[in-house]
């Protein structure tokens, strides 16, 4: 199991919350960007100090570290054929 070498928490970075490479660049707003920014040449031309090997493991932490529940679907959150 590949280890989470880049992911810091620092109480006095961030409010302590989980970041890259002691950045002020937290895992959930990683995840975020990525969401933003699906393809990557356009995601470095805005954000250069994030490497992929960051985006690899904030996915990866985020993937370990959130809750993993399953919730039954009802007829209100049904999707339509």
């Amino acid at each position: 199991m590949q280890a989470l070498d880049r992911i810091t928490v620092d109480p006095a970075l961030m409010n302590g919350q989980p970041c890259l490479r002691g950045m002020r660049l937290t895992v959930r707003r990683v995840l975020e960007i990525v969401a933003l920014y699906p393809d990557a040449a356009e995601r470095k031309k805005d954000y250069p100090d994030l490497e992929d090997g960051d985006v690899a493991q904030a996915i990866r932490y985020a993937a370990l570290y959130l809750p993993d529940q399953t919730l039954p679907l009802n007829g209100s959150h049904a999707v339509a054929a």
